[in-house]
């Protein structure tokens, strides 16, 4: 028993000295460690928020370039279709194209015949428009008594107010769509400015489709192709 017990002393004695060995060491190792942490200067703090709000910025550009565009409507060349102030959900993705070796190549794929796009003009630089494709490459387009005839089908639209198909550009004689262009009309048809004046519109030209108006909430709906209707 004696033997047990100063063994037992001993392995005590052994454990306490190793804690106590052990505890000065860790209490040099956070000393240490609180020496290495340098705080940053004034300077490196500005970079560092200034690098941050850069790297936001880019990536909503990405984003608004290649994804999706909130656009609120100006105007009311799309009545009853789209009301002037609603704000749309545009995507981006489906329309995007590059432009490699002199060459236009569409990424997802083309605007279809009655999707309500966002385009830009000629010679009216970054202004964003939003009308209907009517015409694809190809096709020909003519207005006859206000109804719209594509490849000689006669198409009612029943989205279009009839009052809307009177007045100026009522009558449209036939042409042909271009290759790699497509004619655009806006769903008030006799309040719009769109191809009937300034011409078919280069594909590059057409940036986004519009799917969804997300204000006000009260007008929370989708934008139809013309032939969901």
């Amino acid at each position: 028993m004696e033997q047990e017990k100063e063994v037992l002393d001993q392995e005590v004695r052994t454990e306490e000295n190793t804690n106590q060995n052990e505890a000065p060491e860790n209490g040099k190792k956070d000393k240490k460690g609180k020496k290495d942490e340098k705080k940053r200067t004034p300077l490196q703090e500005v970079l560092s928020w200034i690098f941050s709000i850069l790297g936001a910025v880019a990536i909503a550009l990405v984003i608004r370039t290649l994804v999706f565009e909130l656009i609120m409507v100006d105007g009311h060349s799309m009545d009853d279709t789209l009301s002037d102030h609603e704000i749309m959900f545009v995507t981006k993705m489906e329309y995007t194209s590059l432009d490699l070796f002199g060459n236009s190549f569409s990424l997802y794929g083309d605007p279809e015949r009655f999707d309500v796009v966002i385009c830009h003009y000629p010679n009216r630089g970054t202004t964003k428009f939003v009308k209907r494709v009517v015409g694809l490459p190809g096709d020909t387009v003519s207005i006859h008594e206000g109804y719209l005839y594509v490849n000689g089908e006669k198409y009612e639209e029943p989205y279009i107010s009839d009052a809307y198909r009177l007045g100026a550009g009522w009558e449209y004689p036939e042409i042909t769509v271009p290759e790699g262009q497509y004619f655009v009309m806006g769903d008030h048809r006799n309040n719009s400015n769109d191809s009937r004046y300034i011409g078919p519109l280069d594909r590059d030209m057409i940036i986004g489709h519009a799917l969804q108006v997300l204000y006000p909430f009260s007008s929370w709906r989708p934008i139809l192709n013309g032939l969901d209707w």
